[in-house]
């Protein structure tokens, strides 16, 4: 493949640590690892810390969220927080103070105001809810002063970006997760439970998705999330947002811990609804009008792991289809699907050939209901957050920090639910060609044991 189409198709500007082939046998695209700078895994544990001392970047969208959840844990301190607008700092400064906190300091002194924030020893992890072009130079500054990086979903857009994630972590020993909220719903944690008692037996397929209508969004023009993400809509064509129906399948089925990707291919429908609801919704001058989008209305994308197992993935932003993430896991004993939830197991089921859904599942919730669920659910709930699992994971997040504990999501994980942003726009870009998917841990995963079911 000419170098020049790897760099267009792949996003990956300056991506010259990578170096693409055709494996002889398979014929597949491979893209080989950079060179290591560091043992891998070395960044997996932390020493324990008694407050977790916080700054976050961004807290106009996300960002009050996440700041919610710290103001509602013990053990926790709101150091600083940053922003392109006065507003929004001096919203989340008072979010503070009106939980009877101290008033954080304010970073509002343009684009790179985030650096002389890091620059301060008082602070432990930086929350990172900006736009996707920011997240590994925010996360890559954070990690080189000694900060844990948490980053927004995708972490990374691009394969160079994933790697400089893995290795910057590693060498710096600090800690890089990406805010996969979805991990913590209640319905994937009990899946998870399930999963990890057997009672699908061993696990073959599954399907995630985020089908979520998005359109409205545009009608940020001027910031907030439309203002940005509107251009990705233009300049790229795959599964631009892969990981919240990803994310908990993968955990499922022990990827980078027993497991891993192997391989993808991708195909995009016609790009049609993004253009016809800017022609439909703003006037002939405006921006939006001129836009050429690309990004195909909806994305398929289907994994093979190591072992065999099969993930199809799909993306849609822009459609009028009501929201669903799929969340769908199947094993040799049976099933679990989402939106709506319904399953049947063999052996426990009446039937294998009806589902178990609605008022009927509430003995399934009963009995596999997540441990972790069971003791802060109803805070959670209380909380909020997308039914209380934005909650979930930042409890989750300061539990293993002041304890020390590995994190439930790692820089690996990141790094390879993230690649399938890039991964699949370039077979998309090749009529669905198969590429392989890098190993990220390079070997770890043979090794690594299982996310394990936590209280």
């Amino acid at each position: 493949m000419e170098r020049r189409d790897f760099l267009k198709a792949a996003g990956a500007a300056g991506a010259t640590v990578l170096a693409g082939r055709i494996h002889a046998e398979t014929g597949h695209q491979q893209f080989d690892a950079p060179r290591l700078r560091t043992k891998p895994g070395s960044a997996l544990k932390a020493k324990p810390m008694e407050t977790v001392r916080a700054a976050l970047i961004g807290v106009g969208a996300r960002g009050p969220t996440h700041l919610s959840s710290l103001l509602n844990l013990e053990g926790t301190e709101i150091i600083a927080v940053c922003d392109l607008y006065q507003d929004w700092a001096d919203r989340a400064a008072k979010m503070c103070t009106d939980k009877g906190r101290k008033k954080p300091d304010i970073y509002t002194g343009g684009k790179d105001d985030y650096k002389r924030m890091l620059d301060r020893d008082d602070i432990d992890i930086v929350i990172i809810s900006t736009p996707w072009e920011d997240h590994v130079p925010m996360a890559v500054a954070a990690m080189q002063r000694g900060k844990h990086a948490f980053i927004e979903v995708p972490a990374a857009t691009t394969l160079e970006e994933c790697w400089q994630l893995v290795e910057v972590s590693e060498r710096t020993g600090m800690h890089c997760m990406m805010l996969e909220n979805v991990n913590y719903g209640r319905d994937e944690l009990m899946v998870l439970n399930m999963c990890r008692n057997g009672l699908f037996g061993d696990l073959l397929h599954a399907e995630a998705a985020y089908i979520h209508d998005l359109r409205g969004q545009m009608h940020e023009v001027e910031r907030g999330t439309g203002s940005w993400r509107t251009y990705q809509y233009a300049k790229r064509n795959g599964n631009l947002y892969p990981t919240h129906g990803l994310g908990p399948v993968a955990q499922y089925m022990n990827v980078n811990r027993g497991d891993r990707f192997d391989t993808l291919v991708s195909m995009s429908s016609p790009s049609k609804m993004r253009a016809l609801y800017a022609r439909e919704n703003f006037p002939a001058d405006h921006k939006w009008r001129k836009l050429r989008f690309q990004a195909g209305d909806l994305n398929t994308t289907l994994i093979q792991t190591l072992l065999g197992r099969t993930i199809m993935v799909q993306w849609d932003e822009q459609l009028p289809r009501p929201y669903t993430r799929h969340n769908l896991i199947q094993g040799t004993r049976g099933v679990w699907a989402g939106f709506p939830n319904r399953v049947t197991v063999e052996g426990v089921s009446k039937s294998t050939e009806s589902w178990t859904q609605g008022g009927d599942l509430k003995e399934w919730y009963d009995k596999h209901d997540h441990p972790m669920w069971k003791t802060i659910g109803e805070l959670a709930q209380k909380v909020g957050g997308h039914g209380g699992m934005d909650f979930a994971m930042m409890w989750r997040i300061v539990t293993c920090l002041r304890s020390g504990e590995e994190l439930d999501q790692d820089v690996y994980d990141a790094a390879a639910w993230s690649a399938v942003f890039p991964l699949s726009e370039w077979s998309v870009n090749r009529r669905g060609a198969a590429v392989e998917v890098p190993d990220f841990t390079r070997g770890l995963w043979k090794t690594r044991e299982p996310l394990g079911i936590v209280g």
